[in-house]
């Protein structure tokens, strides 16, 4: 793509939707997805496996993703452009009609995906749906308050999400609706990295957030304590795995995944030391580090149960 096709790229409604989207919420929910399909199918190796399944969830998830980014967008517009002015309403790219429409029909479409596929498809999305208003939406905007939201986002990112999703998998492939040793793991990983994503979300976001009186726990604590608890959370979570690894407690092929997280965690720590807790910039590329890291768990772990 040369320049021109790149500034006329940029220009376009297309990219202001892709930015209106939130990207690393876009990657983390299609690997989701993609790595609890994944883990499904391990034990079906030999059979056929229909790739329907994991179309349909992913089309439903992704409505209901920009669903919930999008109605955060709407109700944050005067701390955007303290905090984000790039998004596409803060910098002037989407009307407010624009977004409103655009959560509204992302909506609609994630409960119809969902409603078509199954019952536990359409309450993974239903419940996400729910909370992520509660989330954002007045009077109750629970990321007003940092324990209900830290709450909400590990919630859904963590239980919900890979539970319910690894339900709608198994039930729809096996009529099978037990969870077995290796998805519990997964999920506990999951839950408590996504609390270090909610935690560390709002260091970037001090001042904005200062502003508008929103009592996020790095105004409570500070940067460099949050920064701190951030990342001893992400070691919790990666020793843990290891453990998991080395006493053989899940069905997954041990060594390649206690390679794998030992790898991760070394990789977090000497990314870590490069920090300038007083550069924005430098705490938002740490941030979207993390984000990395949690997608990439969504493939190291499904690879881990495949390699058994």
């Amino acid at each position: 793509m040369n320049q021109i096709s790149q500034r006329r790229f940029k220009d376009s409604w297309l990219y202001s939707f892709w930015k209106f989207s939130r990207p690393h919420t876009i990657i983390g929910t299609s690997l989701s997805v993609l790595g609890l399909y994944l883990i499904a199918i391990s034990p079906l190796s030999d059979s056929p496996i229909p790739p329907l399944p994991l179309l349909g969830t992913w089309i439903a998830c992704l409505c209901g993703n920009v669903y919930i980014v999008g109605l955060n967008q709407l109700e944050d517009v005067a701390i955007d452009r303290i905090n984000k002015p790039h998004l596409p309403i803060a910098a002037g790219e989407f009307s407010m009609q624009t977004g409103k429409w655009i959560v509204g029909i992302t909506g609609i479409l994630a409960l119809f995906f969902a409603a078509i596929q199954g019952p536990f498809l359409f309450g993974v999305v239903a419940v996400s749906l729910a909370i992520g208003t509660a989330y954002s939406l007045p009077p109750i905007r629970l990321k007003q308050f940092p324990f209900w939201a830290a709450l909400c986002i590990f919630s859904v990112r963590g239980a919900i999400v890979n539970l319910g999703l690894f339900l709608h998998f198994s039930w729809v492939l096996q009529k099978n609706l037990l969870i077995p040793s290796k998805v519990w793991f997964l999920t506990l990983f999951i839950l408590v990295f996504a609390f270090a994503i909610a935690i560390f979300k709002d260091i970037p976001d001090i001042e904005g957030d200062l502003l508008y009186n929103i009592k996020t726990f790095t105004i409570k604590l500070g940067k460099p304590a949050v920064f701190r608890l951030a990342l001893w959370v992400l070691t919790l979570c990666y020793t843990a795995m290891i453990l998991v690894g080395l006493f053989k407690l899940a069905e997954v092929n041990s060594i390649f995944l206690v390679l794998t997280q030992l790898f991760a965690l070394i990789w977090m720590w000497w990314q870590s030391q490069k920090v300038n807790l007083q550069e924005k910039n430098e705490i938002a590329r740490f941030y979207q580090f993390i984000w990395k890291l949690f997608f990439v768990e969504y493939l190291i772990f499904p690879i881990a149960c495949l390699l058994l």
